[in-house]
């Protein structure tokens, strides 16, 4: 076929300027094109490690694809939900201090229109906050209701706050030190495991072109070259000497690429940064969970007076 012998003929121009670079290339070429049966194969163990290796890469690859988020603060913000400038121009903290202090029902809505010395943050939580306080200033000041909404736009800010606290704290604690371990450790495995199958591709190029008698020779397409089995045997101390080097080069890749695959997955990093990430939400939900047991009985105590007063006024009406 002319496609063969275009190819041959392109193995014997290059053969003159025979480099690492090209005998790799050469020799990643003839596996892919044929069946190469004298591949040089890599011990189980250290199959094993790479297996593992990649399973951790893939590990730290998938949490961070959620965990990221965290460092969005809109992440829980309704989508479709929308709140006008005013709206997110001061803190509920800050207007409800405001609002107590004001004596007519103008100071109130300048109070809730002009803008604050820090805007609120777009998360859920600060905005049923802010809904929460604006119902309860769509009523008069002395319903119950009004009193309950204002105590669950502050608890609900502070919850908000607690939010903002965790989000920091797994940016800092577990986001930070998974992308290090991702793009120093495992990359550094990567690229040891690189160097081994750089090195194995050196050393069956060189055994290659020691059987074929020194010249490059890229694969017959229209079959396998046929070896002499006894060939090995004919070599030149040039070609042992060359064969021998690339085989200690591949030794060596290979027992460096152990350590390096040992230590990424015997280092006890991991599983410390996930203790992070667990520890984070649990001081927030913890802190929401005392912030609602606070409200609770709070909001439950104005509910009572209320159907009492319902109930009193009722009676007195029959």
């Amino acid at each position: 076929m002319d496609f063969t012998k275009n190819i041959a003929n392109f193995g014997k121009n290059i053969s003159t300027s025979f480099t690492p670079f090209a005998a790799r290339t050469q020799q990643f070429v003839r596996e892919q094109l044929t069946q190469v049966e004298d591949k040089t194969q890599l011990p189980p163990d250290y199959l094993e490690l790479e297996k593992r290796v990649d399973a951790l890469r893939l590990v730290h690859q998938q949490l961070l694809a959620v965990t990221s988020q965290f460092s969005n603060e809109s992440y829980d913000y309704p989508p479709n939900y929308r709140e006008s400038f005013v709206d997110l121009s001061r803190t509920i903290t800050e207007k409800v201090q405001l609002l107590s202090a004001a004596n007519t029902a103008t100071e109130a809505q300048n109070i809730l229109t002009k803008p604050g010395t820090k805007s609120a943050p777009k998360t859920f939580a600060h905005a049923i906050a802010r809904a929460s306080l604006n119902s309860a200033h769509a009523l008069d000041s002395s319903e119950p209701l009004a009193t309950a909404l204002e105590k669950y736009a502050l608890a609900s800010e502070q919850v908000g706050e607690a939010r903002l606290q965790q989000d920091a704290q797994i940016q800092s604690r577990f986001n930070a030190a998974f992308t290090t371990t991702l793009n120093t450790n495992i990359m550094f495995a990567q690229k040891a495991r690189k160097n081994v199958e750089n090195a194995r591709l050196s050393l069956d190029a060189a055994k290659s072109k020691a059987k074929s008698g020194g010249g490059i020779g890229f694969p017959n397409l229209g079959g396998a070259r046929q070896q002499d089995p006894h060939h090995e045997e004919h070599l030149t101390e040039e070609q042992r000497v060359e064969v021998e080097t690339a085989e200690d080069e591949f030794v060596g890749c290979t027992e460096e690429a152990v350590g390096v695959m040992k230590n990424v997955l015997d280092t006890p990093e991991p599983l410390r940064n996930l203790a992070d990430l667990v520890q984070a939400q649990l001081e927030f939900h913890k802190k929401a969970f005392e912030i609602y047991s606070e409200l609770a009985p709070l909001i439950e105590g104005l509910q009572v007076e209320q159907e009492a007063s319902y109930r009193k006024n009722r009676e007195g009406g029959a």
